[in-house]
């Protein structure tokens, strides 16, 4: 099986096609050796190179690399027939010489924070000091120092002067390229509706910033739970790790809208079958309006009683006439929209007006038409004025 492996990457060396590389160019390598602290990779070029094996070993020595594995490389230097390739500068012995080449080629570089100084941090660099100021240690405002004290991180040299007795680096640099990569393959992976994990990175007013992965998201303050949230640190708090839901995405204006409530079921789902008309519920008083008062039944369900239930009979002009917010109220259902999410409510006590009664509607009855009279002939006409003539 070994010698299969070993025939496959020989194979894909020879169909690769070289080019020239430039200091600081990065490339996609192939480790085909590993012996002591040098281990053997293929770039694609005319012959192997070498990366020192110090950068690929994790904290308690142990070497996170073999054969086959595929590394993402900075070209460094070809020196007497040998190319040397780096992960980072830094983590082995590294000479002014090269962490020069590192400016030069935009290398990165590996530094450990050893101190708070004037205006920024003290950088430590292959028993070089350098300096790296609050703006350039992290893409987001540097709250506490104490956070990164005595912690080794990735850096980029942005000055080089008085032949490395004054270097000026940045880690902010590095995380910002790391980004946009990160941005890219999201671009192609992130649908909205997916739900996926991240990370808190800060608390606001108006909701929480969420990095999934590389770019931050925003959960409105509305999104976090079902029911009415006052403050953000009631829900979240910085660091936390979360799952949510894309609720849209806009690539060109950087921004991301997130959801937490929505990763837990709606409340709403059993609303009819828990609060029946007529019921009675035991709820608070959310909010007051000059038309009503919302009630909450439950996080994510208010009813509304409206004013003119209030009062048991008396007018009113402000619902707070006669109740206040954080008040407890028990409640009848009246009416329950599932398409509108809308419950109404009245007091357990409350009694509708009775209609006054209203006298029976009298239906108009028309006389039965009379038959025509008729005047009689002009003869009889005659003989009846004759007749009045002869009274007389």
């Amino acid at each position: 099986m070994e010698e299969e492996r070993f025939d496959q990457l020989f194979e894909e060396k020879k169909t690769k096609h070289h080019t020239r590389l430039q200091p600081g160019d990065r490339v996609e390598a192939v480790v085909v050796g590993i012996s002591g602290e040098n281990v053997f990779v293929d770039a694609g070029g005319k012959s192997e190179g070498v990366l020192n094996a110090a950068e690929l070993r994790d904290e308690a020595g142990e070497l996170k690399a073999a054969v086959g594995d595929r590394l993402q490389v900075y070209f460094l230097s070809s020196r007497g027939g040998e190319t040397t390739f780096t992960t980072r500068l830094g983590s082995g012995q590294t000479t002014s010489r090269e962490l020069e080449e590192a400016f030069n080629a935009g290398i990165p570089v590996e530094g450990t924070v050893s101190a708070e100084v004037k205006g920024g941090f003290s950088v430590m660099i292959a028993g070089q000091r350098c300096f790296c100021p609050y703006s350039q240690m992290d893409i987001r405002r540097v709250e506490s120092a104490e956070a990164y004290l005595d912690k080794t991180f990735t850096f980029k040299i942005i000055e080089f002067g008085s032949q490395g007795r004054n270097i000026l680096v940045s880690a902010r640099a590095v995380l910002e390229e790391e980004r946009r990569e990160q941005r890219q393959r999201l671009e192609q992976e992130l649908e909205v509706g997916m739900q996926i994990s991240g990370t808190v990175t800060s608390l606001r007013d108006f909701g929480a910033f969420v990095d999934i992965g590389g770019v931050d998201g925003l959960i409105p303050i509305g999104e976090l739970a079902w029911g009415q949230t006052e403050r953000v640190e009631d829900v979240l708090e910085h660091g936390q790790k979360v799952e949510v839901i894309i609720k849209s995405l806009d690539w060109e204006r950087d921004r991301i809208s997130l959801s937490l409530r929505e990763t837990t079921p709606s409340p709403w789902d059993q609303a009819a079958e828990r609060y029946a008309v007529g019921s009675l519920h035991q709820g608070t008083v959310a909010r007051l309006a000059p038309y009503g008062a919302f009630v909450t039944l439950e996080p994510g369900i208010d009813g509304l009683v409206h004013i003119s239930k209030l009062g048991a009979g008396r007018k009113l002009n402000h619902p707070r006439e006669v109740l206040e917010e954080g008040q407890d109220l028990t409640v009848q259902v009246e009416g329950v929209d599932l398409t509108q999410k809308r419950i109404s409510l009245a007091p357990e006590d409350y009694e509708p007006k009775e209609n006054k009664a209203r006298p029976e509607k009298m239906e108009y009855t028309p006389p039965p038409p009379r038959e025509p009279v008729s005047m009689g002939t002009f003869g009889d006409l005659l003989a009846k004025a004759q007749k009045k003539r002869g009274r007389k």
